[in-house]
């Protein structure tokens, strides 16, 4: 896989040049390690809303998702009635998908019972970090073994719209894995980031 280079002339993953947008996302969010319940949330909720779509129209819609699902605070989305479907049916700002809203505000609720169950959202998923030695090439996959367990799991819990490719998205993005190319000089910095990273217990 050749790799981008950016407008500083240095190598970054491929898909960085699909955007403008896709750069500063890149450099500054995907891969390194999330330990905040609300952003991991946040992060499985958008990637749900991205299925079948391209990362590009939820980038660009990122701050309207936000403010419609008050900045996915899972406290207040599971609180959500028919009446917030319907607003949100409405929002031409978001993805209008009574499945994938629906599923927002299910999710909300079961994550209120995670929390209860394990302690933090960040405890349970990070269970599923990967080995070293389970990975492979970077962006050579789609799904992993780790990501088909995450996504069996939650959907045993109750969980909606998280098959395992989306629930592998989410671990990429969250830095449950270093995915970055080889050559892609934010490959260091997660890295970094990952070896000071405090695992949750």
């Amino acid at each position: 896989m050749s790799d981008f280079i950016a407008p500083d002339n240095l190598p970054r993953c491929q898909w960085c040049g699909g955007a403008p947008e896709f750069l500063p996302y890149h450099d500054h969010e995907w891969g390194f390690p999330v330990v905040d319940d609300q952003r991991l949330f946040e992060k499985l909720c958008l990637e749900s809303f991205q299925s079948g779509l391209s990362w590009r129209t939820i980038l660009n819609k990122l701050e309207n998702f936000r403010a419609a699902f008050h900045h996915f605070d899972f406290h207040h989305v599971a609180r959500f009635s028919e009446e917030d479907v319907q607003r949100l049916l409405q929002d031409a700002g978001i993805i209008r998908h009574r499945g994938k809203i629906e599923a927002v505000i299910n999710n909300a609720q079961r994550a209120l019972e995670m929390v209860d169950q394990e302690g933090s959202l960040a405890a349970y998923f990070w269970r599923f970090e990967p080995t070293l030695d389970s990975l492979t090439a970077p962006q050579t996959q789609t799904t992993s073994p780790e990501s088909i367990a995450l996504a069996k799991d939650l959907k045993k819990r109750g969980w909606k719209f998280v098959g395992p490719t989306t629930a592998f998205a989410f671990m990429q993005a969250m830095g449950l894995l270093n995915d970055h190319s080889l050559r892609c000089i934010t490959r260091e910095h997660v890295e970094q980031a990952r070896q000071q990273f405090q695992r949750p217990k």
